[in-house]
């Protein structure tokens, strides 16, 4: 039995949600959203990206056969290729690009500042 949090939440636990809430305040992506929120949202994309996922499709029926655990994920209850579709279409794409460059930003300070180091050949 599971004694601890699976492996896609505790690399989701290093995204700064606050920095996205804040994203997503500015380009006011939540608004009139009660339960797919741009955070969900983007929890489904990342675990699209990192399953390798070919099509929406493709990843709804993963994000189904998770279903019982999609809480533990973090990805929320209402995942549906609806929604997914419809988030993806309606919301501004400046959000998760300004994210994005967020994040290559602190890549790029630990770079700089030789905190981050990879041992062995890449």
């Amino acid at each position: 039995m599971n004694q601890g949090k699976y492996v896609f939440s505790q690399l989701s636990a290093f995204l700064p949600q606050r920095v996205f809430d804040g994203i997503v305040k500015k380009y006011d992506g939540d608004k009139y959203v009660k339960h797919f929120s741009c955070w969900n949202q983007l929890l489904c994309m990342l675990f699209g990206q990192l399953t390798n996922r070919d099509s929406l499709r493709d990843l709804i029926i993963t994000l189904e056969a998770h279903s019982k655990k999609s809480y533990h994920l973090g990805l929320g209850k209402s995942v549906t290729r609806s929604n997914l579709a419809k988030a993806n279409e309606n919301r501004d794409s400046k959000i998760f690009e300004e994210f994005a460059y967020h994040l290559i930003g602190i890549a790029r300070n630990k770079r700089a500042n030789e905190d981050f180091e990879v041992k062995g050949k890449i």
